[in-house]
């Protein structure tokens, strides 16, 4: 870990530290390799209307959002450590790559934001910030959390009310030189643009079900997720957030073939129905229908 700047989580730190409930173009992972052929019809809408999600729809978000003021610093670790806040196990073989960023917690928003998507720029620095690359797209993947020991201005980097980008070295060395330990940056959202439909890892055990949904394009992340069978669970049952984009459920939901409903924090939704088979095992991943 450089200098002053707070440590993000790695995976293996969500023990021993806050439990907070909590786009880069490399291949994706394999999946389970039944899962694919179990996509069937999938619907993505907006609100409570389906809607039409063409260039010219008049309901689709406006993107790049506006230009905000921040800081970055940078820190230590793999892709592995990288996500461990969002509940990603491995950042590079789940699409996200490298190019990943841990959010104060201002931004971080309790794990709402993670997948989201933003691009920077290094700015107000000459001497520190790389000439010639003049932004970088970056996933939010972990958390920044505070560290009140120090101000704001001198090591406290994530503490609130700031928003502070500490990015994966491999990020931060794009923009910045490593010697500079902290450097001003210009940010704005930005869509994700992903390869494939939206994964879901289902984990846990027969009275406990804790779903991943990762890989999700359009505004990124997450805002609410429902899940429904075809047998004794044939209502819409509303999953609780239980870290980063990890949702859980009581329903008793072994045997039965899922329905996932994701809303997206700009107001649209992708229901991905029948996406998970009757036989699914836990350990397992399946693509739904994605944000474009």
């Amino acid at each position: 870990m450089k200098r002053e700047a707070a440590m993000a989580f790695p995976m293996g730190a969500l023990v021993t530290t806050s439990w907070l409930f909590l786009v880069a173009l490399v291949p994706l992972p394999n999946v389970h390799a039944n899962s694919w052929s179990h996509a069937a019809h999938n619907m993505v809408g907006r609100r409570n209307k389906m809607v039409s999600i063409s260039p010219n729809s008049p309901d689709r978000v406006s993107w790049p959002g506006p230009w905000a003021k921040a800081h970055a610093t940078f820190y230590e670790g793999g892709p592995r450590s990288f996500g461990g806040a969002c509940g990603y196990k491995d950042v590079v073989k789940e699409g996200y790559g490298l190019d990943t960023t841990a959010l104060s917690s201002v931004l971080f928003k309790n794990g709402q934001t993670c997948g989201a998507c933003y691009e920077l720029k290094c700015v107000d620095s000459p001497q520190w910030c790389k000439a010639g690359q003049p932004s970088i797209f970056v996933t939010a993947t972990n958390h920044c959390p505070p560290n009140f020991d120090k101000p704001g201005d001198d090591g406290g980097w994530c503490n609130p009310p700031r928003q502070h980008f500490d990015l994966a070295k491999p990020a931060y060395l794009k923009i910045a030189l490593y010697k500079s330990g902290i450097v001003p940056v210009q940010y704005r959202r930005v869509p994700c643009k992903k390869q494939g439909g939206i994964r879901f890892t289902i984990n846990g055990n027969p009275y406990f079900n804790l779903v991943l949904v990762w890989n999700v394009g359009g505004a990124g992340d997450v805002t609410a997720v429902r899940v429904k069978g075809n047998k004794k669970v044939i209502n819409w049952t509303n999953m609780k957030r239980n870290w980063g984009q990890k949702w859980e459920s009581t329903d008793m939901l072994v045997g039965e073939k899922l329905t996932f409903s994701v809303r997206a924090s700009d107001g649209r939704f992708s229901v991905s129905r029948n996406v998970v088979p009757s036989n699914w095992k836990f350990g397992q991943t399946f693509q739904g229908k994605n944000f474009t």
